[in-house]
């Protein structure tokens, strides 16, 4: 069986100039681009794999990847911007993720973004992705400015998105702490799972899944520094309801089977542990592809532990169909 790797990047070939604030792509050659800031500073360099879908393709087969599960880089989110121009964003990136999906309908699944700023444009704008589009569902930030997702107004986005049986996957950006953390790629390294945990606290204190039992959502990089603080969570909503349980009255571990998470945590132990703290029915491979935090070669650790047939069956593909909300029929898997 071939797997689907439910956490990927894509970018287009050429992006618009949108103006302050924004990030352009500029051409270095045939196979790399830069990233670049307002200010000429790189953010990131990418290859053609970022845009390309016949490399990708070709190296999916390389790797055993049936199918992608394609969304647009964080940095893409565009929070930032007023809502309108946010939504324009949206609406130019979750165009072409539908394109590469209309032209490979076996090998891509899509999600959408969506100008989070602005909860009602968010609405429209997931509704088109579903509905129009036929996106799998959307991604959407691990905090949307000041916002965390346990915020009143981004629930709608929640709501709306549980009634179109509508898939979310929750990406860490825009780290907390980087003013102290300037050196040694610490935002990455500490404060991407400490972002993924804080979001996931979020949705479980600020009652989101309990309001909306249908929502499938799930978390990038294996909940991050969830499972491993799991136990102080749970300790401090015992010992201090009051300052905890503030907005909803059932424990964080009543909720375990309600979140998928991925499988990207690079070491047997870590994983270990994500399989022990969700189940591994809510377990899915992610490669973060195409860049270079990712595992290159997607369920290589899943492969290299000792795990039941049907187990890693489930890992490979069975829990993100569930998540997806799609048939195994629909893909080459």
């Amino acid at each position: 069986m071939r797997s689907i790797d439910i956490h990927t990047h894509v970018l287009p070939p050429e992006l618009p100039r949108w103006g302050h604030g924004f990030l352009r792509l500029e051409p270095i050659d045939e196979c790399r681009a830069r990233l670049v800031r307002e200010d000429g500073a790189v953010f990131r360099e990418i290859e053609s794999n970022c845009w390309d879908p016949s490399r990708r393709l070709s190296e999916c087969d390389e790797a055993g990847v049936g199918v992608q599960v394609l969304s647009t880089v964080p940095v893409m989110f565009s929070y930032h911007a007023r809502g309108e121009q946010a939504r324009d964003v949206a609406r130019f990136l979750n165009d072409h993720v539908a394109e590469l999906c209309r032209r490979h309908p076996r090998r891509f699944a899509g999600l959408g973004t969506l100008p989070m700023q602005a909860p009602d444009l968010a609405v429209r704008e997931l509704d088109r992705c579903v509905q129009e589009l036929g996106l799998a569902g959307v991604q959407i930030g691990s905090h949307v400015n000041r916002w965390n997702l346990s915020e009143p107004a981004v629930f709608p986005v929640f709501e709306r998105a549980a009634s179109l049986g509508a898939a979310i996957f929750v990406h860490p950006w825009d780290m907390m702490g980087q003013e102290r953390m300037q050196k040694y790629w610490l935002p990455w390294l500490v404060g991407m799972p400490a972002e993924v945990s804080l979001a996931i606290c979020s949705v479980i204190f600020g009652g989101v899944l309990e309001k909306l039992p249908s929502l499938r959502i799930a978390f990038a990089h294996g909940g991050g520094s969830f499972p491993g603080t799991l136990g102080r969570i749970e300790h401090g909503f015992e010992a201090r309801p009051d300052l905890v349980a503030v907005d909803n009255r059932k424990p964080p571990s009543a909720y375990l089977n309600r979140i998928y998470v991925d499988s990207l945590v690079h070491s047997r132990r870590a994983l270990q542990l994500v399989l022990a703290t969700f189940g591994h029915e809510r377990v899915a491979i992610g490669s973060d592809y195409p860049f270079p935090l990712g595992e290159k070669f997607p369920g290589s650790l899943i492969a290299s532990m000792s795990l039941a047939p049907e187990v890693v069956d489930r890992l490979r593909a069975g829990t993100a169909l569930e998540w997806l909300g799609r048939s195994a029929s629909d893909y080459d898997i």
